[in-house]
């Protein structure tokens, strides 16, 4: 075994490790805000070591660079869509009515957002006045 091979291995041992990290995430925190967060964190850095490390371990096992190549192509992919999808996810969640946070929460940012927006639209002056 050489070393590629080696530390391909061992990205895919890591990538494990942060796949169980995710799972754990999804069974111990208390609402689906924070499971969502911590699956998404803990699931997107697995699959970026998993790819990675079968692209690296691919060319140690003397395959093709073009596993590696396609490995890095889909890790980028990963990399950006992930956090953006599970964003939105959240998003659609909180505004269709999903339980709220958590009650040990202290900081609810989106709703402070959303109740300054409606007080700005609230005070500004109406189209149509009187002239």
């Amino acid at each position: 075994m050489n070393a590629l091979a080696a530390l391909g291995e061992v990205l895919v041992l890591i990538g494990t490790f942060f796949y169980f990290l995710s799972t754990l995430g999804l069974i111990r925190m208390p609402d689906v805000y924070n499971r969502m967060q911590t699956s998404t964190k803990s699931a997107t850095l697995g699959s970026l070591g998993v790819i990675i490390g079968v692209g690296i371990w691919a060319v140690g096992n003397g395959l093709s660079w073009a596993w590696l190549v396609k490995a890095t192509v889909i890790a980028v992919f990963l990399l950006l869509t992930n956090p953006i999808s599970a964003h939105a996810l959240i998003r659609a969640a909180y505004k269709s009515g999903i339980p709220p946070l958590w009650h040990g929460s202290v900081v609810d940012k989106y709703r402070e957002h959303i109740e300054a927006k409606e007080k700005v639209e609230t005070e500004a002056p109406q189209e149509g006045g009187e002239e």
